[in-house]
């Protein structure tokens, strides 16, 4: 599944992170490492793997720098199932130190939908075979035949002592065999549903209405136990005993071959393997962000109030970072090889006011750099999913070309880093809120605008921020 990263090297890694994220190269460097090192142990004989662990990232940086970022795109670069948390959920009151189990089972359930995804994907081509006889049997039904034998009831298979059919169902089952030689009108009906198979390949009756028949999604009705992390569908307990229910459903060619073929595909997959490959993934590939972990640490050594339940819940989250067994509803979860990344800004506690055991987990530190005006220019322009081509695409949906000059830009990014300096330093979200205000207008007037293009300068930015940001504060900041 991961095959895909495997191939790169920790250099390749780090340019693929560079087309989405500016600067911090320290903390690249070390995710793409620690992934590499997922490979080199992955190539080990199995004795040698067991013993390797992953050495988890403590990322030290203010926010908005990219903590988080580095974290999620990694993870969607090796399509590896990845969950982030908050540390400060586990001491909310009524909660400390509870259910830090559900962090393993988020990623269990993460894990679960990227592997379902993967062979569902595999077994389309299959259900595309089927669906297609099931649309082709809605256009043009065929004689109502009772397949033989067909039970009757749910109760039948129980009444019938495990599927023993009697003599007399027997000789019925025969006859209703014979009377099934082929007639004129059965081929008559065969040749109708060839043509519809061609026209159905040349996609002649897409926007055709057709009845179908789909599964009827059970109820809800869950009896939840949260504290234990498991939920019981009360319908579910006798599922396999009673048949599927099933519904007609009115709906184009083109929606119901989308239904039919998940449908299909769904019957198709063995749900065991399933899960089993999503445990194996989730223990091997899995990694679990955990941020704000510098609220959890005591700046002062005094354990009073709030302080004792923050290193509860370091002392809780300590076994699942140091390797025990999870259980989730799909089967126990191993977190040895699990990769932790812990992030959080320390700017009133330090790293060493963990506890010592949890400092010892997390063993590379990496230091983000706080963002200067450079690196908002470079935000606001290079990665293939900046902030300008983002709102650029929005506003040309209703026919609106807006142009940046460069020194708009430039004056954007001042703003930026000014408000950062004066009030709160929120990194690189203070770019949303400066372009926000800065198109609040234009967007606001959109349907009345003559105008097709309109060009954004540095006068127009400086006229809309004049009572936001004094320029004469420049000097003190800027170095």
């Amino acid at each position: 599944m991961a095959s895909k990263l495997y191939s790169m090297t920790p250099k390749e890694i780090v340019a693929e992170l560079d087309k989405y994220i500016i600067g911090q190269d320290e903390a690249k460097k070390s995710v793409a490492l620690a992934l590499r090192n997922r490979y080199r142990r992955s190539l080990l004989s199995d004795e040698m793997r067991e013993e390797i662990t992953p050495k988890n990232i403590l990322m030290i940086g203010p926010t908005g720098c990219g903590k988080t970022e580095i974290a999620r795109r990694l993870a969607k670069l090796m399509d590896a199932p990845f969950v982030k948390v908050e540390a400060t959920k586990f001491t909310e009151v009524g909660y400390v130190g509870r259910d830090v189990d559900s962090m393993v089972r988020d990623l269990v359930e993460a894990s679960m939908r990227i592997t379902k995804k993967s062979k569902l994907e595999e077994k389309y081509s299959v259900a595309d075979k089927i669906v297609e006889e099931k649309i082709v049997e809605a256009i043009i039904p065929g004689k109502n035949k009772k397949k033989p034998g067909a039970a009757k009831s749910p109760f039948d298979f129980i009444m019938n002592s495990g599927g023993y059919t009697s003599q007399k169902q027997q000789y019925l089952d025969s006859q209703a065999a014979k009377d099934a030689e082929p007639t004129k009108e059965d081929m008559d009906i065969e040749m109708a549903r060839e043509q519809v198979r061609d026209q159905l390949r040349q996609g002649l009756l897409e926007e055709q209405y057709i009845e179908i028949e789909v599964t009827a999604a059970p109820k809800g009705n869950q009896l939840d136990m949260s504290n234990e992390g498991m939920s019981i569908a009360i319908g579910n307990i006798f599922g396999d005993m009673m048949p599927e229910k099933t519904k007609k459903k009115n709906c184009k060619v083109k929606e119901a071959r989308k239904i039919l073929r998940e449908q299909e595909a769904q019957k198709l997959l063995d749900m065991d393997q399933v899960s089993d490959e999503a445990i194996e993934n989730a223990e091997q590939n899995g990694i679990i962000f955990i941020d704000e972990i510098d609220k959890i640490a005591s700046g002062s050594r005094m354990t009073s109030g709030a302080d004792v339940s923050r290193e509860g819940v370091q002392r809780d989250i300590l076994p699942i970072v140091e390797g025990s067994v999870i259980n989730t509803k799909y089967g126990p979860v191993k977190t040895d090889h699990i990769l932790f990344i812990g992030a959080g800004a320390f700017h009133t506690s330090k790293p060493t006011d963990l506890i010592p055991e949890l400092q010892g987990r997390f063993p590379i530190r990496v230091t983000l750099d706080t963002l200067s005006k450079e690196d908002f220019v470079a935000i606001l322009t290079k990665p293939e999913n900046a902030l300008i081509k983002q709102h650029k695409a929005l506003l040309e949906t209703e026919g609106i070309e807006v142009e940046f000059t460069d020194d708009a830009i430039d004056q954007i990014a001042t703003i930026s880093y000014l408000m950062n300096e004066q009030t709160e330093n929120i990194g690189a979200r203070r770019l949303h809120t400066v372009l926000e205000k800065l198109l609040e207008d234009i967007s606001f007037n959109i349907p009345d605008m003559e105008t097709e293009k309109v060009v954004i300068d540095r006068e127009y930015v400086k006229e809309k921020f004049s009572d936001t940001v004094h320029e004469e504060d420049l000097d003190r900041f800027i170095l």
